[in-house]
C-alpha cells in the first residue's frame, strides 16, 4: 500500500513541495501511512549515496537467513583500497556475524560491510546478484549498486528511490534495532572496544528515531536516511549531499520542526555554534547539545 501510494505521489506533478530552507542538495520527506510528500528538493536526481548503501547490504544479508552467531574473520580483502578509509576493526578480528552487522550499520564500518558480502552464500557475485534482485523488487528504477559499502561513486540512487529503501529496511526489526542504538561495547579479539552511532541525533531526548543511516564520501557529501515519529505520525526522511555534518543535522532538525509546526532555526546559526561547542552554551538549538557526541563523531569517518 505504501509503495503504491508513494509511486503515485512521486509521479504526480501536483505533489506538494514545501519551502523548508535546506543545505542538502536533494531531499524528500514523506508521511509514511499516507505517502504524502511534505518536503521535496531535487528528489529524482541520480547521485552517489555513500554508506546509505549499507541498508541494502543488511537487507540482502538478512534475506539469506544466515547463522548470525557464525564467526567471521576480517581479512585483507575487506580493507578499503579505493579511498583508504579508516577502520577500527583490525584485520584478523573474529566476530559473530551479528556483531559484524552491528558495526556495518551503527558505526558504518566498511570492513564489516564488505565482510558481510564476502561471506554471503555464494560469495560476492551471489551477493551482488541478490542486490540487483532486491532493487528490482523494490522498484528502485533509478538505483545502481555495485559494491556493499558505498565507497564507490557508482553506487547511485535518488532521494525518491531511497525513501522506498528506507521503508523496506524498516520492516526488518534487526535493522531498526541496530541503527537506533546509541553505542555498544564489542569484543574485538578479547578487547572491548566502544563504538558509537554515526548519527548524532540518535538518542536525543527530542527525537524518536525508528531507523537511521548516515553516509559520507567526497562525491556524495553528507547523507542521511531516517524513519522517525513526530506529531503522532511516522515520517521517512532522505537528505543527500549536504556539505557538512552540522548542515545535515540542521536540515533534519528544521524538517522535524516544520512537521511539528514550530519555528525553524536560522541556517547560519548552526555552524557557528557547533564550531564553538562551549559547555556553558544554552542555545535553544538542539545541534549544540550533547557536545561529547559531536566530538566522538569526528573520530569516525562515515562513508
Amino acid at each position: 500500500m505504501f509503495k503504491k501510494t508513494l509511486m503515485a505521489l512521486l509521479l504526480s506533478t501536483a505533489a506538494s513541495a514545501f519551502a523548508v530552507p535546506l543545505s542538502s542538495q536533494h531531499a524528500l520527506v514523506l508521511e509514511e501511512d499516507s505517502g504524502k510528500v511534505l518536503v521535496e528538493k531535487n528528489s529524482h536526481d541520480v547521485v552517489p549515496i555513500a554508506s546509505l548503501t549499507k541498508l541494502m547490504t543488511a537487507m540482502v544479508v538478512l534475506d539469506a537467513k544466515p547463522d548470525m552467531n557464525e564467526m567471521i574473520t576480517i581479512d585483507e580483502s575487506d580493507v578499503d583500497t579505493l579511498k583508504n578509509s579508516s577502520s577500527r576493526v583490525p584485520v584478523g578480528a573474529v566476530l559473530p556475524r551479528q556483531s559484524v552487522l552491528e558495526l556495518a550499520l551503527m558505526s558504518s564500518d566498511n570492513r564489516a560491510a564488505h565482510a558481510l558480502a564476502r561471506t554471503y552464500p555464494g560469495g560476492m557475485p551471489a551477493f551482488l546478484s541478490a542486490v540487483r534482485a532486491k532493487i528490482a523488487m523494490l522498484e528502485m528504477h533509478q538505483t545502481s549498486i555495485e559494491e556493499p559499502t558505498g565507497l564507490s561513486p557508482h553506487n547511485r540512487s535518488t532521494a525518491a528511490d531511497l525513501a522506498k529503501m528506507a521503508a523496506a529496511a524498516s520492516t526488518y526489526s534487526e535493522i531498526s534495532r541496530l541503527t537506533t542504538g546509541t553505542e555498544d561495547l564489542i569484543d574485538m579479539n578479547g578487547r572491548m572496544v566502544h563504538y558509537h552511532n554515526t548519527n548524532r541525533l540518535v538518542g536525543r531526548n527530542n527525537w524518536d528515531i525508528l531507523l537511521s543511516k548516515t553516509g559520507f564520501t567526497q562525491e556524495a557529501g553528507r547523507c542521511l536516511v531516517m524513519r522517525f515519529q513526530s506529531a503522532g505520525k511516522n515520517m521517512i526522511l532522505v537528505l543527500l549531499n549536504a556539505k557538512a555534518s552540522a548542515a545535515r543535522m540542521l536540515d533534519a532538525e528544521n524538517i522535524k520542526r516544520y512537521v511539528n509546526g514550530e519555528p525553524l532555526y536560522a541556517a547560519k546559526a548552526a555552524p557557528h555554534r557547533v564550531a564553538h561547542r562551549t559547555r556553558s552554551a544554552k542555545s535553544g538549538i538542539m545541534l549544540v547539545k550533547t557536545k561529547g557526541s559531536i566530538k566522538r563523531g569526528k573520530k569516525h569517518r562515515t562513508v
